[in-house]
This record gives C-alpha cells, sequence and structure tokens, in this order.
C-alpha cells in the first residue's frame, strides 16, 4: 500500500497511513518529513512501535531533549510502574492536569523542544484526547494592529508558574519531571518558523510577565491572544486507539491533553526532539523582537 497523506479539516493536521515507521524508505520519510513542515500535526494509526521503534523515529526529527536523552521515552501515565494507579495527591497527576491547559513543550527549559512524539500503549475509555492548535493560522488571523502590538514584546515562560496558577505546589511538580532551577527563559511572542519562514504565536499556559508591561495588562494581553488563537478552524481533536503515533511541531503549535477519569488506566508514550540552540534558545531582553 502506497503512502496516504489525508489533511485534517482544520489549518493544520493529517492522518498518514500506508507506511509502517518502524521500516521508513528514504521516499517514505521524505514525504513525510515534508508533510511535517506542511500541517505541523501528523497522526499514524496502528503503528504498535517499540520504546526503541519509537526513538529511532524521533532520531530522524533531531537530537533527543534532555527529558528523554537517557531512555529515548518517557511513560505519561497515571500508573506506577507496577501498574497501580496513582494516587490523587501523587505530583505525577499534578502534571498530567496541568497539561490539560494548551502549552508546547520545554518552552520553560533555557532550548524549547522542536517537536515531540506521543504514542498510545493503553488509551482513555472516556475522554484523554490530544487537541492542537495551530499557532501559524492564528497569527495571520490577527487584525494589523494587533501583529503590530505584539511583534516586539516577549514573555517569560516558567513551569512553576503555570502550576501555581492550576493550585499546584510548584516544588512538587518541578520534582515530578525534575525541571526547573533556573531563570525562566523570555520568549518573542511570535516567532519566525527557522524551516518555512511563517510567523506564529508563541505563547500558550507557561508564558507570563511581558517585559514593559505591569502584570494585569500582560496576563490580560496573554489571555486574549490564547482565546482567539485556539479556536475552529485552528483546532484539531484526536482520539487516541491503541498503537497510534502522533508527532507534532513545538515551534508552531500549542497542544493540550482532554480530561478522562483518574480512576481509569492510561498509558502513552512520549519522546521530545530538542531544538536548534541557534532558533529555540531563549532570548535577552534587548533582543527579543521577532
Amino acid at each position: 500500500m502506497a503512502l496516504r497523506i489525508e489533511p485534517a479539516d482544520a489549518t493544520l493536521g493529517a492522518v498518514i497511513t500506508g507506511v509502517r515507521l518502524a521500516a521508513l524508505s528514504d521516499v517514505e520519510w521524505n514525504e513525510i518529513e515534508a508533510a511535517f513542515h506542511e500541517r505541523a500535526v501528523l497522526v499514524f494509526p496502528a503503528q504498535h512501535l517499540s520504546r526503541s521503534e519509537q526513538t529511532a523515529f524521533g532520531l530522524r526529527f533531531g537530537a533527543l531533549d534532555s527529558l528523554v536523552a537517557k531512555t529515548g521515552t518517557v511513560p505519561i501515565s497515571n500508573l506506577h510502574p507496577d501498574g497501580a494507579i496513582r494516587r490523587a495527591d501523587d505530583p505525577v497527576l499534578g502534571i498530567l492536569r496541568g497539561n490539560e491547559g494548551w502549552h508546547t513543550d520545554s518552552s520553560y527549559m533555557p532550548l524549547a523542544a522542536k517537536a515531540s512524539i506521543l504514542s498510545a500503549e493503553i488509551p482513555a475509555t472516556t475522554g484523554g484526547e490530544t487537541e492542537w492548535a495551530d499557532m501559524r493560522a492564528a497569527y495571520d488571523a490577527l487584525p494589523a494592529d494587533t501583529q503590530r502590538q505584539i511583534s516586539g514584546l516577549a514573555a517569560r515562560h516558567s513551569l512553576a508558574y503555570s502550576q501555581a496558577k492550576i493550585g499546584e505546589k510548584s516544588s512538587s511538580s518541578a520534582l515530578a519531571y525534575g525541571f526547573e532551577g533556573h531563570e525562566p527563559p523570555l520568549r518573542p511572542l511570535v516567532k519566525r518558523h527557522p524551516v518555512t519562514g511563517r510567523r506564529s504565536l508563541f505563547i500558550g499556559r507557561h508564558a507570563y510577565g511581558i517585559p514593559g508591561l505591569g502584570e494585569r495588562e500582560s496576563e490580560q494581553l496573554l489571555a486574549e491572544l490564547l482565546s482567539f488563537a485556539c479556536r475552529p478552524p485552528r483546532v484539531w481533536n484526536h482520539r487516541w486507539q491503541a498503537g497510534d503515533v502522533v508527532i507534532w511541531d513545538n515551534r508552531c503549535v500549542l497542544h493540550r491533553a482532554r480530561p478522562f477519569d483518574p480512576a481509569q488506566p492510561r498509558v502513552m508514550h512520549h519522546t521530545r526532539i530538542a531544538g536548534d540552540p541557534a532558533t529555540e534558545s531563549g532570548v535577552e531582553p534587548a533582543a527579543s523582537s521577532a
């Protein structure tokens, strides 16, 4: 069966069939890479990759992020390694609850992620979908005066900040993933994609504290941008089936998990691709324009 790319009915996303990610030809890889840059989110149904196969697929896109550098994948799950359901006060569940807010991976780290891969081992029986929002189309749809307003602005990004906003203890949340012992990086609100050249919003729940604006003004602007950006036709929802693999471009896409019953098992496996330091590092305040 030949590789088939079916675009989603949104401004981003595509479902790709007729291919085995564990045994890609050069021609298939070239088509996938081109689709990744064009559609930003790619769903590959029924792949059932092993952890090593998922890692190998991720390495096609670049070096691994520090989160997964040693293991290749990390579980995103409400289960302990022995299969027991985590208690409601487990700090890992605090991270999972945080993931239900729109965000981009590693934006709070000195080097933001290029891409993320998620695969489903045990999908939730109800809920637990993932949604993505197209920040390229969101920027394009902004009024011209808003584009001008935000063109020179930047915001800090912090996991401790975003977890505190939902009532989670920052120390426990950071400890769960071993993150944040550094100054929250400053990132422009408008980002130019290093491959396509398209501008996009770079915002999400981790963003706060725009230099030059008061706290209330900063929060209001970021909330208005997020509300505007994450609307149809710029949003795509995926209902997981066992064996599904999805990769998305963190440089121009926000994503969020949808709630599910924490008493039921959900086991996903995550691989994160490190960004290029030339384009995914934080910026100094004087160099914060897009």
